[in-house]
């Protein structure tokens, strides 16, 4: 019997800190330029899928590196008030937290640098301090924000033990390794990584299926493919042929952060309500990543379990 204390829903993966500059317009080279705001927020994407997974109430641990600074301290803060293990969560001085400086226009258009620094530096000896963790979980959630070998080597130590994998290839890249295929049980993609990963441009949800099923032939066991606002399409070994699941149309304020929501949301539905079809689960998870889409932020637009309609929980 599993220990219900002990994380069911493990996230290996990237923490970022958001700088970011609200500003009239994006600067031209060698210009400087008065903004209206600034804020720092919490940001990465394994960061974000833990938190959404834990703020709908799974029992959850990261397992990621920080820099030895006062944003990687803040970082490690930000995971125990959301209620996430922080066992795993190592500092190195060899680099410094992974920072995103973001400068938003007023149409809501950006220009990002990423700096991934501690990110690149989690090692597969860092997985090993991890495993117990890892092989005891129910699901565990990967992508390729840090170095793409130590998310294979965990996904594989997931896979040997019979835990639940989902990979999200993002940011994507298109000489992917085959054995993220074959070892994922739930592979998602949003439609540009979708585009990378095939050479099929993603418009549609007919070619979203089309993408899909290019990406069963290279192994995967379950495709999602998400279409944003359009919700996503569904595809799998057992069931070939693609199903779109459309969402609830919202206004949306920020979608930062909204593919992240999903999947933490879908982590969480498969390690506590394994017994609702996967489509059931897509349904809900596209709920849930809708009402973060309407209000500001990233993680701070993620919704609590007790803000949420209790029917999803049922």
């Amino acid at each position: 019997m599993m220990d219900p204390l002990s994380p069911q829903v493990v996230v290996v993966g990237s923490c970022m800190t958001d700088l970011v500059s609200l500003t009239p317009r994006l600067p031209r080279a060698g210009e400087t330029i008065h903004g209206s705001k600034f804020f720092i927020g919490f940001g990465g994407k394994g960061a974000n899928q833990c938190i959404q997974a834990s703020r709908l109430g799974a029992s959850t641990a990261m397992v990621c590196k920080v820099g030895d600074d006062s944003f990687g301290n803040n970082y490690i803060e930000n995971f125990k008030k959301n209620k996430v293990c922080t066992d795993f969560v190592l500092q190195t001085a060899a680099a410094a937290t992974g920072a995103a400086s973001i400068i938003v226009n007023a149409e809501g258009q950006n220009a990002i640098v990423i700096v991934a620094g501690a990110n690149l530096l989690l090692s597969p000896e860092d997985l090993t301090k991890a495993s117990g963790a890892i092989t005891g979980a129910r699901v565990l959630v990967c992508q390729l924000e840090i170095t793409p070998q130590v998310s294979l080597e965990a996904l594989r130590a997931a896979h040997r033990s019979g835990v639940r994998t989902i990979f999200n290839p993002a940011p994507a890249v298109a000489d992917l390794d085959p054995d993220f295929y074959s070892h994922s049980d739930i592979f998602c993609c949003n439609e540009s990584e979708a585009e990378i990963l095939t050479g099929i441009p993603v418009r549609s949800p007919s070619d979203a299926g089309a993408a899909g099923s290019a990406l069963l032939a290279r192994g995967c066991h379950l495709v999602l493919v998400t279409l944003g606002g359009e919700g996503c399409v569904i595809l799998s070994k057992e069931d070939p042929n693609p199903k779109h699941i459309p969402t609830h149309k919202v206004k949306a304020v920020d979608t930062t952060g909204a593919g992240d929501s999903f999947i933490g949301a879908l982590a969480f539905f498969m390690a506590y309500y394994p017994q609702l079809s996967m489509e059931e689960m897509v349904k809900r998870s596209n709920h849930i990543a809708s009402v973060s889409v309407q209000a500001a932020g990233t993680q701070t637009s993620y919704p609590q379990r007790d803000h949420l309609p209790q029917d999803i929980f049922s």
